[in-house]
């Protein structure tokens, strides 16, 4: 790795645009700068430390601020460098401007695939959209303290005393939460504490440690949250208790941002009811929302989810012949295929690379791959792995405005279909 070397504590820099995660984008004597909190356009005064072929920057002043840069509207943006949002320097134009520019960049860049700029949906809005936020917590001298994380410093969290993009009911949620039961959580010097709504239900999860003897008393002081899992080091959760008068898939993945995730639903049923399909393998299922939509339509769906709770609720959901499997999509995909359409929703990091080999190979090919992602650089990679297919259409929806993370939807097809 090459040492980091400062060039200068005073530079000019022209921004020109925004690169994945969010920094803006700068030349300097032959190098790219990768500046934070910048935006296209600006001019600014920048400290530049090199790191062999690319140079980092810290804004020292903005000397002229580009046509996009706005005031931020939460405190802890500025004054405490939160690390959850990214972008709130930016009118929403210019976000969805740069995500746009991001997905093809990753296209070119990583799939070498020359594509058109999609375009990037968006419903509801742009504040207190969160269904779900993580806390890291610290023990003090004075007790817990519950925060975010910095941008760029991992290991530095301020307290939080609001996040203006999630619903007001998490966030005075935590403060119950800490109130009636801080004094029953685990001995150790740090936890994660994750909550999220369940309808009007709000549930928590707690990571860290692996012993928690006072368990019990915490779950019977925090009336705040309807259930409690807590997850020890071994990475195992186990629910301590529910009080919910019905339950779904329980702790599991639940998106962020209902309407833009119920709009992007509504565009991947679409598109894959055009291939007029009968069976579809749905790969990363969830709670299996999309599976469940797409058998009511008459198609059997194969819904892969590796998460048991989710599984078992997609299954609950879901008549034959349709079903549900828990499993690793790599693990089932050759026994599950042929399928007409192939779903893939899969995490950050995408498929696994035995996923794109045997799509690739399978006879017959599907009619159609849709391919839901949450980070540009994996899809475009995945992309990548898969010659003899090509991108018939790319549109991007902005599930989590402020901040530089897009979801986007990739149909592909055969090539000479």
């Amino acid at each position: 790795m090459a040492p980091e070397r400062l060039v200068s504590s005073n530079e000019t820099l022209e921004i020109t645009s925004i690169a994945a995660g969010g920094d803006g984008v700068a030349r300097h004597e032959g190098l790219v700068v990768f500046v934070p909190r910048t935006a296209p356009g600006d001019r600014v005064r920048a400290r530049v430390t090199s790191k062999g072929r690319f140079a980092r920057g810290v804004l020292v002043a903005v000397e002229q601020p580009g046509p996009g840069r706005v005031h931020p509207a939460c405190p802890h943006y500025e004054r405490d460098a939160c690390g959850g949002c990214q972008l709130q320097h930016l009118s929403l134009e210019a976000q969805r401007a740069a995500k746009a520019q991001m997905v093809q960049d990753a296209f070119a860049r990583i799939g070498k695939r020359e594509v058109a700029r999609p375009p990037v949906h968006a419903a509801g809005s742009p504040w207190r959209y969160r269904r779900k936020l993580t806390l890291a917590l610290r023990r003090t001298a004075d007790g817990w303290r519950a925060g975010l994380h910095r941008a760029n410093r991992p290991d530095d969290v301020f307290a939080l005393a609001d996040c203006r993009i999630t619903d007001e009911r998490i966030v005075t949620g935590f403060s119950d939460v800490l109130s009636q039961g801080a004094q029953f959580l685990p001995r150790v010097p740090s936890l994660r504490m994750s909550l999220r709504r369940d309808h009007d239900d709000l549930l928590l999860v707690l990571e860290g440690g692996a012993q928690w003897p006072e368990a019990p008393a915490f779950a019977a002081a925090v009336t705040a949250a309807a259930a409690v899992w807590w997850v020890n080091e071994d990475g195992r959760r186990r629910l301590l208790f529910d009080r919910r008068a019905t339950s779904d898939a329980g702790a599991s993945f639940v998106q962020v941002n209902a309407e833009v995730a119920a709009s992007l639903a509504a565009h991947v049923e679409s598109l894959v009811m055009a291939h007029a399909p009968v069976s579809v393998m749905d790969g990363y299922a969830g709670a299996g929302d999309v599976a469940v939509a797409l058998a009511s339509r008459g198609v059997s769906v194969t819904a892969v989810e590796l998460d048991e709770d989710a599984s078992a609720a997609c299954a609950a959901r879901l008549a034959a012949p349709s079903r549900a499997l828990a499993a690793r999509v790599e693990d089932v995909l050759s026994a599950v295929l042929p399928a007409d359409v192939v779903l893939l929703n899969p995490p950050r990091a995408g498929v696994a690379a035995a996923v794109t080999e045997t799509l690739a190979a399978c006879d017959p090919r599907p009619r159609a791959i849709i391919y839901v992602s949450c980070d540009p650089a994996t899809l475009a990679r995945d992309v990548a792995r898969l010659p003899g297919w090509r991108v018939a259409s790319l549109d991007c929806f902005d599930m989590f405005p402020h901040t530089a993370h897009v979801e986007t939807v990739c149909e592909l097809v055969p090539e000479g279909a």
